[in-house]
């Protein structure tokens, strides 16, 4: 996250000193001071591009890492979909300021489809998060997850001092009932509606143990991460067959643009390169 934001600081500066450049006429721009640092083969801009290029790259290391069990010494998975997230979110932002806010040819199919990828990871993270996984990113068993609600109720009920029969009461009206397994839109309403019902149950949990003797804020905090997590994981294994279904159809329709945007991008690296239009050839 903070890698996100000083990226996204970096690129924001940049293009707000080099406003009147990047809102100027073809013909201004050539005149301009800032022509030679800031055009798409300039020392900053051609700088920006080879980031860019780099980071769409390596997102293609992350589905390299899923599927080679030899690299599972290079650190678990959701730590590596981080950082795949943050490289797909980076790309498109870099880029936009490497073709000087302006897209043309063969780059503004690459750029198109690296801006597509980008939106549409943060899709498929939304489902990733809606499916039971573990820390090291591997899915959960219904066994597993079943095993985890329950341990939770109990520590639950240890922390706020209450009988597993309360705790689950006051959790019951947490958890949606909603079982809807057909149509894409239906089940993304399905599991946004979840996540505010969760966002509202923290809040009214929060004030439900506040006043229980005993309670440190600390206990308190404990607790009501856990019926958080309890709550989610209850929410999941209602639609998980949905949503896998659904995060299929979305790696489907991901692939296929994320290796449309390689090709266009990497071919116009090639013809630069070639061609020489770069500041360090």
């Amino acid at each position: 996250r903070a890698s996100l934001g000083v990226g996204v600081l970096i690129c924001v500066a940049i293009t707000v000193i080099g406003l009147p450049y990047y809102v100027a006429d073809t013909g201004v721009r050539l005149r301009s001071d800032l022509h030679a640092w800031l055009k798409p083969s300039g020392w900053v801009g051609q700088s920006l591009g080879i980031v860019a290029f780099l980071l769409f790259a390596f997102l293609w290391l992350y589905p390299l890492r899923k599927r080679v069990r030899a690299l599972r010494f290079t650190g678990p998975l959701g730590r590596w979909l981080d950082v795949h997230i943050v490289a797909g979110l980076l790309a498109p932002v870099f880029g936009a300021v490497h073709a000087g806010w302006r897209f043309q040819g063969i780059i503004g199919l690459g750029y198109a489809c690296m801006l597509t990828v980008s939106l549409s990871g943060i899709v498929g993270r939304y489902l990733y998060s809606h499916l039971p996984r573990s820390r090291e990113g591997l899915e959960l068993s219904r066994d597993e997850v079943e095993r985890r609600i329950a341990a939770m109720a109990g520590q639950i009920s240890a922390a706020v001092g209450e009988s597993p029969e309360q705790v689950r009461e006051a959790l019951r009206g947490s958890i949606r009932d909603d079982r809807t397994t057909r149509g894409t839109f239906r089940v993304l309403s399905t599991l946004i509606a979840g996540d505010l019902a969760r966002w509202r149950s923290r809040r009214r949990l929060r004030a439900l143990w506040a006043g229980r003797p005993g309670i440190d804020r600390q206990t308190l905090a404990l607790a009501v991460r856990l019926a958080d997590r309890h709550t989610a994981l209850t929410q999941q294994t209602r639609v998980v067959e949905a949503t896998r279904r659904l995060f299929g159809y979305w790696h489907v329709a991901h692939l296929p643009i994320a290796v449309t945007g390689l090709v266009a991008v990497t071919i116009h690296v090639v013809v630069v390169v070639a061609l020489g239009v770069t500041w360090f050839g």
